[in-house]
């Protein structure tokens, strides 16, 4: 069976848990990472991720881009929103329909 977890800072995920939802607080870039790489392996089929720790770790979330799981969800953390979620979700509606539409 598929799981789906949240990763980020602590103060931005700990929330996720009430909902049923795997958290995975990480405080640096290397255990970010490493986290990432284990629940790819893991049959993660959902991974929520803040825009803050994604911008740290982008040459591993273009990793698995393309890939069928997990699917990598950019949220925004405590801090607010980076935008850089919009812009994916914005490119995927382009690749799929053909035109900017939003």
């Amino acid at each position: 069976m598929y799981k789906i977890a949240v990763m980020g800072d602590k103060d931005s995920v700990l929330g996720f848990k009430a909902l049923g939802l795997e958290v995975c607080p990480v405080e640096t870039p290397e255990a970010g990472r490493e986290a990432l790489h284990r629940m790819a392996k893991e049959n993660y089929a959902i991974i929520y991720m803040t825009e803050q720790l994604a911008s740290q770790l982008s040459q591993e979330v273009a990793r698995y881009k393309d890939a069928l799981t997990p699917a990598i969800i950019l949220i925004p953390g405590k801090e607010g929103s980076l935008g850089i979620g919009m812009a994916n979700v914005k490119t995927a509606v382009e690749r799929a329909v053909g035109a900017d539409i939003l």
